[in-house]
């Protein structure tokens, strides 16, 4: 059997509406950085090409022989990397605001995290696929035991990416991630809501132990404080309230260029809150770029064909007797869902920002080659899959 071609082209072309996207969308920031006015779109056009091409050749591999020594070497050598970047030279990572999160190659930057995301996911599909299945027998506590090595990884992993590269997003991503994969692995109800509640402890930690985070949550709820307190008595609600001098400045400009926007969008090359109100908007808030050019309307076909994708990946899942393919295209499909889902409530105001991609879409080798890999070694699994 042959790789799933519908999935191929559904990414192919979301990669093609980034390209789009990227000369469209970074007007103002080709003139803040004193670039030429095709720098961004002709970087992403060579992300895209590379990517589509990342994505046909990991398609066209024997999953046999291949997937599990590419998703084990990945996992293992991007863990490497991110253990070792805080001790590089600065002529081979890049740093910003402090957090070295990108190594430097031939005037490219690659974060090794996008990678790790991938490699992550196998290991975790191939090692659950092999220990876990149905628990009847052997209780909270044995599954709390079985549990404790993947629990080492899991919070050495959050460790690195939210307190040394200083990326909660991510964290948040795998962490939901590990969660449904540990449930659809056959672990029980108890098992999972216990590890729900550990997770949703270490997230808030993370969150209080840090000034930004907690400044960050303070303004998205200078935002949204006005519908929500509405539900609750006067007297709760003021405690609740916090000062209208905290400004919630990038959501806000967000909200408002999804509102600008309309039904139908101001055109290709119409939008206004690129120009300096939404900081390098090709990249974060590309879907309140979007909405702004392209409308309601032009939201709906992105989602539509990302919900396309996930579901021609979920189906591989589902249509593969192999246990730990299922567990993979299950895990890629719900990493690439909840990145989505992150960033678009972010941006309109539903949830704080994370700072995460939306796969795809995005500018940005890193997170372009992490989703094509993604997408890659899926396809070369959907070989031993039952399609249609």
């Amino acid at each position: 059997m042959g790789a799933d071609r519908k999935l191929f082209t559904l990414a192919a072309a979301l990669i093609g509406i980034s390209i789009v996207l990227s000369y469209t969308l970074s007007v103002y920031t080709t003139l803040l950085f004193g670039v030429g006015q095709f720098h961004f779109v002709i970087r992403q056009l060579l992300f895209g090409v590379l990517g589509i091409f990342i994505i046909w050749g990991l398609s066209r591999l024997d999953p046999d022989i291949w997937l599990k020594r590419i998703g084990l070497w990945m996992f293992v050598i991007s863990t490497l990397l991110m253990i070792a970047m805080p001790f590089l030279p600065e002529f081979l990572v890049s740093a910003v605001g402090g957090a070295k999160r990108w190594i430097k190659i031939a005037g490219f930057s690659l974060a090794p995290v996008e990678f790790f995301k991938v490699g992550f996911i196998y290991f975790l599909a191939w090692s659950f696929s092999r220990k876990l299945g149905h628990n009847d027998a052997i209780g909270l506590g044995g599954e709390l035991k079985r549990f404790a090595p993947y629990s080492l990884v899991f919070i050495g992993a959050m460790f690195i990416i939210a307190f040394v590269q200083n990326d909660l997003g991510q964290v948040v991503v795998l962490g939901l991630t590990l969660l449904f994969m540990l449930m659809f692995a056959g672990s029980s109800f108890k098992f999972f809501f216990s590890i729900l509640l550990v997770v949703v402890s270490f997230f808030l930690f993370f969150i209080m132990s840090a000034e930004h985070r907690i400044l960050r949550i303070k303004s998205w709820w200078a935002l949204a404080q006005n519908s929500v307190l509405e539900l609750f008595p006067v007297s709760i609600a003021e405690q609740l309230r916090v000062p209208t001098e905290v400004e919630p400045y990038q959501i806000g400009h967000s909200l408002n260029a999804i509102h600008n926007g309309g039904l139908f969008g101001t055109g290709l090359g119409g939008g206004t809150f690129k120009l300096g109100f939404l900081s390098e908007v090709h990249t974060d808030f590309v879907l309140a770029g979007l909405a702004e050019e392209f409308g309601f309307v032009g939201v709906a076909v992105v989602v539509f064909l990302f919900m396309w994708m996930l579901q021609r990946i979920f189906k591989v899942a589902n249509r593969t007797k192999d246990a730990s393919i299922y567990l993979f295209s299950l895990g890629v499909g719900l990493m690439l869902s909840f990145s989505f889902l992150v960033n678009a409530y972010g941006i309109s105001g539903i949830t704080p920002i994370k700072g995460i991609s939306v796969p795809l879409l995005s500018y940005g080798g890193s997170a372009m080659f992490g989703a094509a890999v993604a997408i890659g070694m899926v396809l070369m699994a959907s070989k031993k899959a039952k399609l249609d």
